[in-house]
């Protein structure tokens, strides 16, 4: 699975989730592969101290991608991204348009470390068979993401895993809850933790469960 990934804590749990995956089958081929890519024409006069920096605090980065603000979606097609990390929700918005899944970093992760890859869905974060509004590349793309993150989080036993998902529905009631999961389990994501909100706003558990990282508007997610 090849990630771009532009926050370092992120790169350190996406790390130790390739570590534990390895631990269990060192042939294990279904690994992330982090790639970093910016286009900050600061960072780009710096590139080959960034890459130094990267590589001395033991960051696996496989590859360094400088790139124009204009040309960004297209490196990001040429690398084969199948999921984009950004704080920028412009960045996402555009990503996603263009049939590159994204999501949307919490900028506060650093100051909550952990030794798990925390992984939100919201209701309307899952794909259900008859969003027929949703490009057939797109849906397919989207629904290609959430299965290997299922496959991954398959390998791990309920307590020991580095891989946490959680499920938060705002509205809907019950039933909503109840869809979304059996929309999650078909593609094989089974979710650790789930939360019924019934209208109430998200904000005060998504400061309590601290997500490394929410789905942006190409999965539709949530607003609110």
């Amino acid at each position: 699975m090849v990630s771009t990934v532009q926050n370092s804590d992120v790169k350190q749990v996406l790390q130790r989730v390739n570590e534990r995956l390895l631990e269990k089958n060192p042939a294990e081929h279904q690994l992330f592969d982090i790639i970093l890519i910016t286009t900050d024409s600061w960072q780009q006069q710096q590139s080959s101290s960034i890459i130094k920096s990267t590589r001395h605090h033991g960051l696996e980065v496989s590859r360094f991608c400088f790139s124009r603000e204009e040309d960004f979606i297209e490196s990001l097609v040429q690398n084969n991204v199948q999921l984009f990390f950004t704080t920028d929700e412009n960045k996402a918005l555009q990503a996603t348009q263009q049939g590159v899944p994204s999501a949307l970093l919490d900028k506060n992760s650093v100051s909550c470390p952990s030794e798990q890859l925390r992984v939100l869905f919201c209701e309307n974060t899952i794909i259900q068979p008859n969003a027929g509004s949703i490009e057939a590349s797109k849906k397919s793309a989207q629904q290609s993401f959430l299965a290997q993150l299922g496959q991954m989080r398959q390998k791990f036993g309920i307590f020991d895993s580095p891989l946490c998902f959680t499920l938060v529905t705002s509205r809907g009631g019950k039933d909503s809850c109840c869809s979304a999961l059996k929309s999650l389990r078909s593609l094989g994501v089974s979710v650790d933790e789930a939360y019924c909100l019934g209208g109430a706003p998200h904000t005060p558990i998504l400061s309590l469960l601290r997500p490394h990282f929410l789905l942006s508007e190409g999965f539709n997610l949530l607003e609110g």
